[in-house]
């Protein structure tokens, strides 16, 4: 089945601040698309509205899960995770004083996934095998990287349909990040996900999108419908190759 997320005129902000304005954002069946801009430029924002943490002010938010359409703005959080649409947020979240296992079975909210937690356990051990390693070392007292893999292989305790992915190289050495960025990749096709990931490592990125947008000021302000448009772009050629 198709999965989808459209995102159509979307506002958003925080009281009297203003994030997001009119950001139109599209995410087809099975690709992997990416939301490229700086801190502070409304990516996490956009994130938030999507899985009901921050409601819009105006605009729609449609996602096409399993053949249904659902207009996800006015659902809870719990409403939309129990969709299908999992997010791996930035800093990784996780609970820092229980054990990997631990964090994993939490990840298992919606009933769905609760019927498929033993496989899907066995199938994170088995793309992780660091997390099958230290499955009953507390989480908080990992490194970096190993929280990034817990946080990823949580995301898929949920059995998701769509993957949302919060800028994965946030505090993590060049190394790690190509590594992250290539795990997501392979659990996308493992799993036949859709991938929306919002990234200001512009380099890592690209070596993984089908398509992508560029927001600034919390407008989308290029959009790219392949990779070679994104690398060929004045405004990302500008922002963050520094020509």
């Amino acid at each position: 089945m198709a999965n989808s997320i459209s995102i159509k005129g979307v506002h958003a902000g925080y009281g009297s601040v203003r994030v997001l304005e009119d950001v139109n954002v599209e995410v087809r069946p099975g690709e992997t698309a990416v939301l490229l801009g700086t801190n502070g430029n409304g990516k996490s924002t956009l994130m938030k509205c999507i899985m009901g943490v921050v409601r819009p002010s105006a605009g729609r938010i449609l996602a096409e899960i399993d053949g249904a359409s659902h207009d996800l703005v006015g659902l809870s959080t719990e409403e939309i995770v129990d969709l299908g649409i999992a997010l791996v947020p930035e800093g990784r979240r996780l609970f820092p004083k229980l054990t990997v296992e631990e964090n994993l079975l939490l990840g298992a909210f919606r009933a769905s996934a609760r019927r498929e937690m033993r496989r899907n356990l066995d199938f994170c051990y088995e793309m992780f095998d660091r997390l099958k390693e230290r499955r009953h070392q507390l989480a908080g007292s990992m490194s970096g990287g190993e929280q990034q893999m817990l946080a990823l292989a949580r995301a898929l305790m949920l059995s998701p349909r769509i993957l949302l992915v919060d800028e994965p190289s946030v505090g993590l050495a060049p190394i790690l990040v190509s590594r992250t960025i290539d795990t997501i990749k392979a659990l996308k096709e493992k799993y036949q996900l859709t991938v929306l990931m919002a990234e200001q490592n512009f380099n890592q990125a690209i070596r993984i999108a089908d398509r992508g947008y560029v927001i600034v000021h919390g407008r989308i302000a290029f959009e790219g419908n392949s990779a070679d448009e994104l690398n060929n772009n004045e405004l990302i050629r500008k922002f963050y190759m520094g020509l």
